[in-house]
């Protein structure tokens, strides 16, 4: 299985969802997906990415995302080169600090998600795959291996910090 990226069509589709928030509801996505404002390494330029949220911290204020096109992906690399302006998810939006979980909170947030979506788990097995380019089958060596690949980000609010205009 050949590892694949997502074509201009698929991203713009991808990315339609983030008008939602610039026409002020984005609360109609729920708290499943969320919005991350930042900025480009070499451009400087702001950048929106939609992310779907693998996992709601609500005693840490966390939000945990995956890299799904590992990290090449656009986005991680720019939270590598400096911290993002913006996430937005529902009626909420913060100014957010960074962290990648460990492997074991990783694996942990992944076999989670996997068990509260066990009905789409075939669909989740089958865009997993294809993402990486090797079946992913949800057993627990898959999913050490698929994290190696797909780094996963907890974004929580910046203490002490302004919600930008």
């Amino acid at each position: 299985m050949k590892k694949r990226r997502p074509g201009p069509l698929a991203r713009r589709l991808l990315q339609t969802p983030a008008l939602l928030y610039e026409w002020h509801v984005g609360w109609l996505l729920g708290r499943r997906f969320l919005r991350l404002t930042h900025v480009g390494r070499r451009t400087g330029r702001t950048h929106w990415t939609m992310l779907e949220v693998i996992k709601e911290n609500r005693a840490e204020h966390e939000l945990i995302v995956i890299a799904g096109l590992g990290r090449t992906a656009q986005w991680y690399r720019n939270l590598q080169a400096h911290e993002a302006l913006e996430v937005a998810i529902a009626r909420d939006r913060f100014v957010p600090i960074h962290r990648e979980l460990s492997s074991r909170e990783a694996e942990t947030a992944l076999a989670d998600y996997e068990r509260r979506n066990r009905y789409l788990a075939p669909l989740i097995h089958r865009v997993l795959s294809w993402l990486v380019g090797w079946r992913y089958d949800g057993t627990p060596p898959a999913r050490q291996r698929l994290l190696a690949e797909l780094p996963m980000i907890g974004l929580r609010p910046a203490p002490n910090v302004a919600r930008p205009e």
